[in-house]
């Protein structure tokens, strides 16, 4: 296990602040456009899902479940989601890593289900922007390196055959991909025909 996987709480400070930039260059006529991550996902409903997320990891610190918590919500503003973002980090800044939480894949450790949060920033934030046509590489790349090492364990190419898992076929990546793009491959995205 690497040392961002043991204490990932400073990756998750940081990719969250990557997607709150973001979030703050999303214009109101790019709301509705599609998101690489497929389904019924444009940018709208993507912004309201990070959100979310931010609340699953305060609750997972607080209470160690996220039961009764939904998946997305309707808030998609950066304020909203810089609101929850804060309370997410404030909540996990003496919560204990090594304990079981209840997470929505089922238990894991504070430091497992953190983890899993930073890779869900980094693809999700990967998705806005090259739907959004803002950097697609997050500014310290080590750390989407480090959350694809995580993720080649957590998802492996494997199991994508396995018809309920959530996540498509590895994507070979292209010629000159960065490390959140190859991430973003990783998790099942493909740049071509996004202009990333």
């Amino acid at each position: 296990m690497t040392e961002s996987v043991s204490d990932p709480r400073p990756d998750y400070a940081t990719a969250t602040a990557w997607v709150l930039s973001l979030l703050e260059g999303v214009t109101a006529d790019q709301l509705d456009r599609p998101t690489p991550s497929g389904g019924e996902l444009d940018v709208r409903a993507l912004a309201g899902h990070l959100t979310a997320h931010c609340l699953q990891l305060t609750a997972l610190a607080e209470t160690g479940t996220v039961a009764g918590l939904p998946n997305t919500v309707t808030e998609h503003d950066a304020a909203t989601y810089a609101d929850a973002r804060a309370r997410s980090l404030a909540a996990w800044a003496d919560a204990s890593l090594d304990g079981t939480v209840t997470a929505p894949w089922g238990p894991a450790s504070g430091a497992e289900a953190l983890a899993t949060y930073v890779n869900e920033a980094l693809v999700h934030g990967w998705d806005i922007a090259v739907a959004t046509g803002q950097p697609a590489e997050i500014p310290d790349g080590a750390v989407a390196a480090a959350a694809l090492e995580v993720a080649r364990v957590a998802i492996p190419a494997e199991l994508r055959a396995v018809p309920e898992f959530p996540f498509g076929p590895v994507v070979e990546p292209r010629d000159g991909a960065g490390p959140t793009e190859r991430l973003a491959n990783w998790n099942g995205r493909s740049a071509v025909g996004w202009g990333a």
